[in-house]
């Protein structure tokens, strides 16, 4: 095993930049480097889905330099950081042990390689495609990749949707879904019979894009979470609607994150954290 070996943080943070480039992040997302000095000299990093207690204690314990966190800490803008709230004393925390934290969140969603299209390699998807494509400068986050000796065109935008190698019953696909994150059976809107070909896919707190995926031509959509008039509106529409949960959606993704560090930077100790967990119970048995 290679030894351990400092690296600059503001090294790591290009990388970052590179797997979620940050312009690709919604207007009112908060993403980067959001906690740390760029110049400071890291050894070990940790990825989770979220900045919470439990993870910041596994960091401390841990001696980590930068926590990699899909969701950002702090979201929204604060008045003042004090220990009188969560949020502050996570900060206040993570500030005197020294720990940077950065969040590329919804660029990581809509990357090339970012949570939705992980989403469509898990489930077989074909041709998968933005459920919103960029419209700024004609789409110049446009990026040809070489398949062989086929160039093809992957465009850039929020959301994924694409065609399954063969159509399968709503229940199936659920149940698939659920075992390639290793979670626990998703809620299902919809009949459990109807059978499903096309498929959309918006990590996290996705029911906004169901109307794109109608509009898409899509049988489902596989999400997170969904308000219930969302529930109502996809229960209407004739397609189904498979809730992973919100944990479940986004939190494999900060696993591969954390790969993808560790083969960049072989000399730093990279994991996602042990730590963290679902709050929401999948049931009681």
């Amino acid at each position: 095993m290679a030894s351990t070996k400092t690296m600059q943080l503001d090294t790591v943070c290009g990388f970052l930049s590179q797997i979620a480039p940050l312009k690709l992040a919604e207007s009112w997302d908060n993403v980067g480097l959001l906690i740390g000095d760029r110049k400071s000299d890291i050894q070990k990093i940790m990825t989770c889905l979220t900045v919470t207690p439990d993870v910041v204690t596994e960091a401390i314990e841990q001696k980590v330099d930068l926590v990699v966190a899909h969701h950002p800490l702090p979201f929204q803008p604060l008045k003042r950081i004090t220990s009188d709230n969560l949020s502050g004393k996570l900060i206040l925390d993570l500030i005197a042990n020294q720990i940077a934290v950065y969040s590329a969140h919804t660029a990581y969603d809509s990357s090339i390689n970012g949570i939705n299209q992980q989403w469509c390699h898990l489930m077989g998807v074909e041709s998968s495609r933005p459920l919103i494509e960029l419209e700024e400068e004609g789409n110049a986050q446009k990026r040809k990749v070489s398949q062989q000796d086929n160039p093809v065109v992957e465009v850039i935008g929020s959301g994924r949707f694409g065609r399954l190698v063969q159509e399968e019953k709503l229940k199936d696909l659920a149940n698939r879904a659920a075992t390639a994150v290793h979670s626990h059976p998703p809620r299902i809107v919809g009949d459990p019979e109807q059978m499903i070909r096309k498929v959309g896919f918006a990590c996290g707190s996705g029911g906004s894009f169901l109307s794109n995926a109608i509009r898409c031509g899509c049988d489902a959509l596989i999400t997170g979470e969904a308000t219930f008039h969302i529930c109502l509106e996809a229960e209407s529409r004739g397609i189904g609607l498979i809730l992973m949960g919100h944990y479940a959606s986004e939190r494999f993704a900060m696993d591969s994150m954390a790969e993808k560090l560790s083969q960049e930077f072989p000399n730093l100790r990279v994991w996602a954290s042990q730590n963290e967990s679902d709050p929401i119970l999948g049931g009681l048995g």
